[in-house]
């Protein structure tokens, strides 16, 4: 049975990139405008699996994903690192000097300011997705507009690409999670990271005695990223990734964490995608 696998955007986008280096073409694309989309094609059952990007080099976190994640019990199965490349491409036929409006997703848009700044008569206009815009080119045979996406949106959408790897920043990596609303892909020898939320209390010392307790079996705290539990004013939840040597070392830690901490939940289980 072919995997309908969701992803924020449209086919063309880093999202579709994704898609294919984790999952292979095998697969049913489900196109989602916001990731909002993308969760209620899951719980409805109309997708087996999401991507979802949840923090980039750059810019951070993405942290609506955070809350996404845990409100809707998702579960965290895999991982993907993705080196983003922002190119600048038109309507075949059209050159660089013909460009009066180039529209993105803000992202990219913000990723790729210095590069336009050589330009000022160029207008830059913020969109929903990156593939979109080419698309839109393509479909309404638009002149004078180019849009910043990925190269496999200018194969998909019979594009030119006139300035490749415009991105400010070389080293642009982004780091995507694969979601689904059921745990359990992996045996435990291959588990190597997982990702966690909880609530300490309001105690001097409540977070060192946390992180002390990882550190003592062995974990290694690889991010860390805060956010307001709404439902009480001045509270925080803190949303950690952990990897350990071997899968023994993270449930002592999971089993002594859950005496000390009235609110933990492990949101997810996978393998380690970093080299």
């Amino acid at each position: 049975m072919t995997l309908k696998i969701a992803i924020q955007g449209i086919k063309g986008s880093n999202h579709h990139q994704v898609a294919m280096d984790y999952f292979g073409d095998d697969v049913k694309l489900v196109e989602c405008l916001s990731f909002d989309a993308l969760v209620d094609q899951l719980l409805n059952g109309e997708a087996d699996k999401g991507i979802m990007a949840i923090e980039n080099s750059i810019a951070g976190s993405i942290i609506p994903n955070y809350a996404l994640v845990n409100n809707n019990n998702l579960h965290i199965i895999g991982e993907h690192y993705l080196n983003i490349h922002h190119n600048l491409m038109v309507l075949k036929g059209q050159k660089f000097e013909d460009i009066k409006e180039v529209s993105s997703h803000p992202m990219a848009l913000l990723q790729c300011k210095e590069f336009f700044k050589a330009y000022p008569h160029i207008r830059l206009v913020e969109d929903v997705d990156t593939a979109e815009t080419a698309k839109r080119i393509q479909e309404q045979n638009l002149k004078d507009v180019a849009a910043i996406a990925p190269k496999v949106a200018a194969q998909l959408y019979g594009l030119d690409i006139v300035a490749d790897n415009i991105q400010t920043i070389a080293n642009n990596a982004t780091r995507f999670i694969i979601v689904k609303t059921k745990n359990k892909e992996l045996p435990k020898e291959e588990i190597n990271k997982a990702s966690l939320r909880f609530i300490t209390d309001h105690k001097r010392g409540s977070l060192a005695t946390v992180l002390n307790v990882m550190s003592d079996c062995n974990l290694n705290l690889t991010k860390i990223q805060s956010l307001p539990v709404i439902e009480t004013p001045w509270k925080y939840a803190f949303f950690v990734d952990v990897t350990f040597g071997v899968y023994e070392n993270f449930e002592k830690a999971k089993s002594l964490l859950n005496i000390m901490l009235e609110d933990i939940k492990v949101l997810g289980e996978y393998k380690n995608a970093m080299k």
